[in-house]
């Protein structure tokens, strides 16, 4: 097979509500892989066709479909447009020779996609932009793809001009060729010659668009220089060459709703995306390798399937029976939405999914001889958001855990946590909908209903000052009696501290087989102290006591240690601690002032801001903010920065609540306590 014939994958990616999913149903009806395009409302699209993306009408999750377009194979990666589910659109762009960005003509809505674009272009892979929607154009385009460079590293070169016709988009002109179309809806563009009155403003922004690219190619900027103006085929190539270098991103407009734009894309993509080998190439692969190299891209776990593998071969070929890793796949399968049908093969460039492959997760290079070097993989982003749950029936939570292990799996971005302080399961994601997809998920593909709550804040209490105390346990029966008696010193420790215990006992009065027994007694009643949260900071000094020859017993003194401690601990002024975070907030520069009373508004302290390292518009703001004030952090952070705004958190230190707030806190323990 040439270079040329092999199989190409391209990543749609965008906004959510930015038309991904519309344009892969175009681009599946443009090339004739189906024959009736579907829609998002009414739920029958080859993209977002699990049932939760079905419910929310939006994706979730990646959907994979293939099609032929003049004799060349093309798999869309259509990946979901919610920053909830980016873990789902990072994993899967790995396994891209070009990313489509698909923004809608919106200065402000172009923001949003400055996180994917990063993401692009610090892993070397070519993108193309295509702004859909076009039919919404407001003002100049220019002014679209103005905002849209200041998220690229890339120089952004316009291949298009609108036609406006009557204040509304008729057609586009093709700067590289020069020639003019006019939109049909749901057919072919139909060409026209350029506007006559358009003719100024096509050679300026040809000219702008060669200059653009002129600083890549000494040759191209000679010819402008000389007033010479390269011929049609000198840019095309260029185009391809600089695309694939990484030096530009063509932008492409289009309205995919009518299948505007979209064949004009399908020839773009079939000129300008790089080859599989030389994929494979700035992957550090050897194209004419024969052994098979291939990275998983996405698991899905399917009811009447079980596993499967997402995988992009990038070397190589496989065939059915063949080993990866030392496991052989149940099967290679071609999946169309959800919709998946058996292969005997597949070869360099393709995506296909494998069966039953347990042992492997989303980003594992595998291969053959099963000691390939590691392709690069996606970092998971760090949860950012959290809900208590539990199985609604208790005979479901064996079944509970699976069902979240296989999560997991599929999106490595959740993260279950058993928080032994709250004695609660915490799952964590990327926001209210990514864990109200997981939970969806649960009851549809595992048949378990799970209960919801707010995570419990992990207090803490300490004392405010020192307390001798004397603990007796005593019990006479008809036999044996029990017999413990201690002296302690109860003390408060600075910050962070911890639990210290001393044992000051002389002339044994106390004998040294029962004082593990007192420390033990001291901290099992720490777990809960007075005010009903685990103790901390604290130092307890046995200095004293004494025991009886017949009737003391390591149970006796585990007892008497928490006697003392249950008596003594309310005298010793007991206070609420909070866990404060260290929170790192990265916004654009824009949303910066919003940020800082987003803070103040949460009981939070600024410690600073500066730019963000490699982000050129965008800030690092630091604070310390209260736990408490945590949980919908992300809600509001998204909110002011169109979707945009994130952060990063980490336990910094505990400190004293205390007035109304305290009481509150410790009004509600005390009201879930007599439930």
């Amino acid at each position: 097979m040439s270079d040329e014939a092999r199989p190409r994958t391209i990543a749609l990616v965008g906004p959510y509500l930015s038309g991904k999913t519309a344009l892969l149903e175009s681009i599946l009806f443009a090339t004739e892989a189906i024959n009736r395009k579907g829609n998002t409302k009414e739920g029958n699209t080859v993209g977002d066709a699990s049932a939760e993306a079905r419910e929310r009408q939006m994706g979730v999750e990646l959907n994979v479909a293939s099609t032929t377009f003049l004799d060349d194979t093309f798999h869309f990666l259509d990946t979901p447009g919610s920053v909830e589910f980016a873990q789902e659109t990072f994993d899967a762009v790995l396994g891209s020779d070009l990313v489509v960005v698909v923004s809608e003509p919106d200065i402000e809505r172009a923001k949003a996609v400055a996180p994917l674009i990063k993401f692009v272009e610090e892993r070397g892979i070519p993108s193309l932009f295509f702004i859909n929607k076009i039919d919404k154009l407001e003002g100049p385009v220019t002014a679209i793809v103005d905002a849209l460079q200041e998220a690229s590293g890339r120089a952004l070169v316009l291949r298009q001009l609108p036609i406006v016709d009557s204040d509304s988009i008729s057609g586009y002109v093709d700067l590289a060729s020069g020639r003019g179309y006019s939109y049909k809806p749901n057919e072919a563009s139909e060409g026209i010659d350029p506007p006559a009155v358009m003719a100024d403003e096509i050679k300026d922004a040809r000219f702008a668009m060669l200059e653009k690219m002129a600083d890549f190619d000494d040759s191209l900027m000679e010819k402008l220089l000389e007033d010479d103006d390269p011929s049609n085929d000198d840019v095309f190539s260029n185009i391809a060459k600089m695309v694939a270098a990484g030096n530009i991103a063509p932008v492409m407009l289009g309205a995919a709703e009518f299948d505007h734009g979209v064949r004009r894309l399908l020839k773009a993509l079939r000129h300008d995306t790089p080859a599989a080998d030389i994929t494979a190439t700035r992957l550090g692969l050897d194209p004419s390798a024969e052994e098979a190299v291939c990275q998983v891209l996405k698991t899905y776990n399917l009811p009447q399937i079980g596993k499967l593998s997402m995988v992009r071969i990038f070397q190589g070929q496989l065939a059915e029976g063949a080993q990866l890793n030392g496991t052989r796949p149940s099967g290679l399968f071609d999946m169309m939405g959800q919709q998946t049908k058996k292969r005997p093969d597949a070869a360099m460039g393709d995506v296909v999914a494998l069966g039953r492959m347990d042992d492997i997760d989303i980003g594992d290079t595998l291969a053959a001889s099963g000691n390939a070097e590691p392709l690069p993989k996606a970092d998971v982003l760090e949860p950012v958001y959290g809900l208590a749950i539990a199985a609604a029936n208790r005979n479901d939570e064996v079944k509970l855990s699976g069902a979240l292990s296989k999560l997991m799996e599929e999106d490595p971005s959740y993260v279950v946590e058993h928080n032994q302080d709250t004695h609660e399961m915490v799952l964590h994601g990327q926001g209210e909908i990514h864990l109200r997809v997981a939970i969806a998920r649960l009851q549809n593909k595992s048949a378990v209903e799970v209960q919801t709550a707010r995570p419990k804040i992990p207090y803490k209490e300490a004392i405010q000052k020192s307390v001798q105390q004397h603990g007796r346990f005593k019990r006479q029966t008809g036999g044996h009696g029990q017999f413990g008696d201690v002296h302690v010193e109860i003390k408060p420790l600075p910050r962070g501290s911890g639990f210290q215990f001393e044992d000051k006992i002389v002339g044994g009065v106390i004998p040294k087989t029962y004082i593990p027994a007192v420390q033990a007694g001291v901290r099992e009643f720490l777990a809960k102290g007075p005010l009903g949260y685990p103790v901390v900071d604290i130092s307890v000094k046995l200095y004293d006591g004494s025991h009886h020859a017949v009737d003391s017993s390591e149970i006796a003194f585990k007892t008497a240690g928490r006697i003392a401690m249950s008596e003594g601990m309310p005298k010793c002024s007991p206070v609420l601690l909070e866990p404060i975070l260290a929170v790192e907030i990265y916004v654009p520069s824009d949303y910066t002032a919003k940020i800082n009373q987003l803070i103040s508004g949460r009981r939070g302290q600024i410690l600073g801001f500066e730019a963000r390292e490699g982000w050129p518009g965008w800030d690092v703001v630091s604070a310390q903010i209260p736990h408490s004030e945590m949980l919908d952090l992300i809600v509001e952070l998204r909110s002011l920065t169109q979707g945009v705004g994130t952060y990063s958190a980490s336990f910094d230190h505990l400190q004293e609540l205390t007035g109304r707030l305290a009481d509150q806190v410790l009004a509600e323990a005390q009201a879930e306590a007599a439930e």
